[in-house]
């Protein structure tokens, strides 16, 4: 519980800046954005912890983890919850993995909607050249075109910090999703496909690294934590019967999901020199 409260605070104070000096209106930017990046990802873990309470598997509740303002952009690293034991089958496998981001994405989408219609569309200029620039998942850029339309040349939106919110979830949905190792992803590829799964970890991990190297360079750390922690997934207790065609198509489904909430370069700072380090501005 502490660490969902101080969680709380540190995603609150990372908004503060955009008005430091007039306490209300940062507080309200602080509000604006926590409230629903914190509902956001606790919908994601809560979708975990039921599936695990409906199998039977034990596993803790979520934990969250803060990160202090001024050390990256969101305020948090998100949250995780620990299993143990065995997976009874695959079929629990599948939808403790997709329960999670499936929860949180439904949310993201109205928190995103009803963030633009408060964003401003404002000219850009010189004051504005090194700014943080966030990339545009498809599911981001359809809704902006459909609340705010096409935007006049040399202009851009200025995210609400509810938009931000809704960004930040969709953000963290398409990185769970990625189907390698024991992310939500690859529990949906080894429900799907058992064992097999483990042999295209090395496949999926280069080309990330890859994609890694070419658009975003923090995302190398992402890849060494992958193959250094998950890179195989432990198997079901049952581990032969399959999840059948219905989990089969939602596993399209989730993919889908997947296609729209990733994007291989979030964040961009004009005029940086591209690295590890740009993850921390």
């Amino acid at each position: 519980m502490g660490l969902f409260f101080l969680t709380v605070l540190t995603t609150f104070l990372s908004q503060c800046w955009s008005d430091p000096w007039n306490f209300w209106e940062a507080a309200k930017n602080g509000m604006w954005y926590a409230v629903p990046l914190m509902t956001i990802l606790l919908c994601h873990e809560s979708g975990h912890f039921m599936m695990c309470r409906r199998y039977g598997v034990p596993s803790t509740l979520p934990y969250f983890i803060p990160l202090p303002p001024g050390v990256g952009i969101f305020g948090t690293m998100g949250a995780v919850i620990k299993m143990s034991g065995f997976m009874p089958s695959r079929k629990a496998i599948f939808d403790i993995g997709a329960a999670g981001p499936l929860f949180g994405f439904v949310l993201c989408i109205p928190c995103v909607a009803a963030g633009l219609a408060m964003s401003e569309v404002k000219e850009l200029g010189p004051e504005t050249e090194h700014m943080l620039q966030f990339g545009e998942p498809l599911i981001f850029k359809y809704i902006s075109k459909v609340v705010i339309g096409d935007l006049r040349e040399n202009t851009d939106i200025f995210l609400h910090p509810l938009a931000f919110a809704g960004w930040a979830g969709i953000f963290v949905t398409g990185l769970n999703l990625i189907p390698l190792g024991q992310l939500d992803g690859g529990h949906i590829l080894y429900a799907l496909l058992g064992d097999k799964a483990n042999g295209l970890f090395k496949i999926g991990i280069g080309l990330f690294i890859v994609a890694a190297v070419l658009w975003f360079p923090p995302y190398l750390l992402f890849g060494l934590l992958l193959t250094l922690f998950g890179r195989r997934h432990p198997p079901a207790f049952d581990n032969i019967t399959p999840i059948g065609k219905g989990r089969a198509i939602l596993t399209v489904l989730m993919m889908g999901i997947f296609f729209i909430s990733f994007t291989l370069r979030p964040i961009r700072i004009p005029g940086a020199t591209e690295g590890l380090w740009s993850v921390f501005f």
